[in-house]
């Protein structure tokens, strides 16, 4: 079982192109990114560990990824169904979308 009580803390780690959520130490959960050669920041994929799940964990590293990407001024393509709900569901200011005509999450 986990402690409900370890500071949660959400970190982009470029070199496997993911954002990454930790809960005190551990890897809870990521969201995978890839960047396309138009210069699109694709995300297809959005996983937590299931000991983790229930904690909105899904929503706070999509949550941070998108800020971020408005942050850096990155274009973002959202496959996962988690970003693209999330998209749908919450305003980012300053976050450039381009809406795939076809979901393709992995």
């Amino acid at each position: 079982m986990t402690d409900t009580t370890d500071e949660i803390t959400v970190v982009r780690n470029d070199e496997d192109t993911r954002y990454e959520v930790h809960v005190g130490d551990v890897l809870a959960g990521f969201t995978t990114f890839r960047v396309d050669r138009q210069g699109r920041y694709l995300y297809p994929h959005t996983e937590v560990d299931p000991a983790f799940r229930g904690r909105g964990l899904a929503q706070q590293v999509v949550a941070e990824a998108m800020a971020d990407s408005a942050r850096r001024g990155e274009t973002v393509v959202p496959h996962c169904p988690v970003v693209v709900k999330y998209l749908q569901d919450h305003d980012v200011p300053g976050l450039s979308i381009e809406w795939p005509s076809h979901v393709h999450p992995e």
